[in-house]
């Protein structure tokens, strides 16, 4: 399979994009033709175990790996003692017709493990098979970065260069990733709000002399690799949904997905699956006050806000105002045209928006894409009354998506609400709407107390530039 860059130009095959990161144009990596999957294809991967389906789905993109080294890779992510559950991915009814999609059983609590422990064993891959070195450089909002770090620490070819924004995550979140003390991963707390240090990533990512003499790459969204690891379990979830619905009815059977966005990197690996021929009816975006995603969603006009104005919440993870991934989605909505969707990105540097409203009617009728919004106060209600109801304690960014799922459940159509990460990575957060603080548990009190290791830098990409500079595998 070969990929194009979404503002012109071909990319090469799914290891050279896994390396690439970003384009050299800015734009952001997609196949040239969508894969399909067909109904009787489906019914084949049924009997699969997570591994097999991750194997099977990830094979129609990543071609120029062979088929046993892609098997290895799979099994090495997702196998015994990886996930905490033996189906990796489990499915479970929460009531009010809501199914909650179990993606926080890996090693950081977070869904962002099922793509990076893949995406970690494929990089190292690629690199010692071209007998190259790479240098992740990336920025996060909560999760993505422990899930980064954990993925390759200790890996020798490749090292990881992890911003984040000064106090605007969790106690846990910060422990996860400061507490590594591998030569090989460098925390970088900016003085500033998480699209500011995506900035100052994109910043350097498109300098290109600089990106090829530092050998940067990225292990976040823009990165196609965790793009294509999450469709699998989107597939994996329509499969466990409807294993009980009878055989004749299947190849038809909708369902709709709620997801917690912030990125949009998640909810846009659903937009492929349902591209590609997944049965999915709606993609029930949710965010949290940061609400710039649900604005475009409801009018057609993207209009990111300034850092001053991205508000600090109690779902962190989706304190986001610019979404790199909806360039992605924007040209699956222009018609795969490289030249308009450059012309949107150039729209919005001059005059701080793109007006899209022409094609606000195709959102839900063409894409299945519709959004809400949920507050502080809305996701505090919603952890009480599933705990009360239910006894499963959500964590805040799953919260916020089971209460704009509510919005959009419709009878006899399952609505999958995926889970973003165990409640214990937000502990205050519960406590407020439990009204009591958890135990804490013997790992996780380790885990708080144990020395954390970070370096301090202002909102400024000089500094970065020499710290990587200094830093920086060769």
């Amino acid at each position: 399979m070969q990929f194009i860059s979404t503002r012109g130009g071909s990319l090469g095959q799914y290891t050279d994009v896994l390396i690439e990161g970003l384009a050299p144009n800015g734009g952001l990596a997609v196949p040239a033709e969508m894969p399909r999957i067909d109904a009787a294809e489906l019914e084949r991967w049924r009997s699969l175990d997570y591994i097999g389906l991750a194997t099977e789905v990830l094979g129609l993109f990543a071609t120029d790996i062979p088929r046993a080294d892609l098997e290895r890779l799979c099994d090495a992510a997702y196998g015994a003692g990886r996930f905490s559950s033996p189906e990796v991915v489990p499915l479970s009814d929460i009531g009010e017709g809501l199914t909650l999609v179990g993606l926080s059983d890996g090693p950081t609590l977070a869904f962002k493990d099922l793509a990076m422990q893949f995406l970690g064993g494929a990089l190292e891959y690629v690199l010692t098979n071209r007998d190259s070195v790479l240098n992740v450089l990336g920025a996060t909002s909560g999760d993505t970065g422990s899930a980064a770090e954990h993925a390759v620490r200790g890996r020798e070819r490749i090292a990881i260069f992890m911003l984040s924004p000064e106090g605007r995550m969790s106690e846990y979140q910060r422990a996860q990733m400061y507490s590594l003390h591998d030569d090989n991963v460098h925390n970088i707390v900016v003085d500033g709000v998480f699209d500011e240090c995506q900035d100052l990533v994109k910043r350097l990512s498109e300098d290109i002399e600089f990106k090829r003499t530092h050998h940067l790459g990225a292990m976040n969204s823009i990165n196609f690799g965790r793009i294509s690891a999450q469709v699998a379990y989107y597939v994996w979830a329509w499969l466990r949904a409807t294993d009980e619905v009878a055989e004749s009815e299947r190849a038809e059977f909708e369902v709709s997905f709620a997801v917690p966005s912030g990125n949009f990197g998640n909810i846009l690996s659903g937009q492929y699956a349902r591209l590609m021929g997944v049965p999915i009816r709606r993609l029930v975006l949710a965010v949290n006050e940061n609400n710039v995603l649900d604005d475009f969603f409801r009018t057609g006009i993207y209009r990111p806000r300034s850092a001053e104005h991205t508000f600090a919440t109690s779902s962190p993870s989706m304190d986001v105002s610019r979404a790199s991934n909806l360039e992605r989605f924007i040209f699956e909505l222009l018609g795969r045209d490289a030249e308009r969707t450059a012309a949107a990105w150039e729209e919005l540097r001059t005059t701080g928006q793109i007006d899209l409203s022409a094609e606000r009617h195709r959102f839900e009728s063409e894409f299945g894409i519709v959004s809400g919004t949920s507050t502080h106060d809305n996701r505090i209600a919603t952890i009480r009354e599933f705990s009360d109801a239910v006894a499963v304690v959500l964590d805040p960014h799953t919260a916020d998506g089971v209460k704009v799922a509510r919005e959009y459940v419709e009878a006899d159509v399952p609505m999958l609400v995926l889970e973003t990460a165990k409640s214990p990575k937000f502990a205050n957060t519960i406590a407020e709407a439990l009204g009591s603080t958890a135990p804490v548990d013997p790992a996780t009190r380790a885990l708080l107390d144990a020395p954390q290791r970070l370096t301090e830098m202002p909102n400024d990409e000089a500094p970065l530039r020499a710290y990587i500079g200094e830093h920086a595998l060769r």
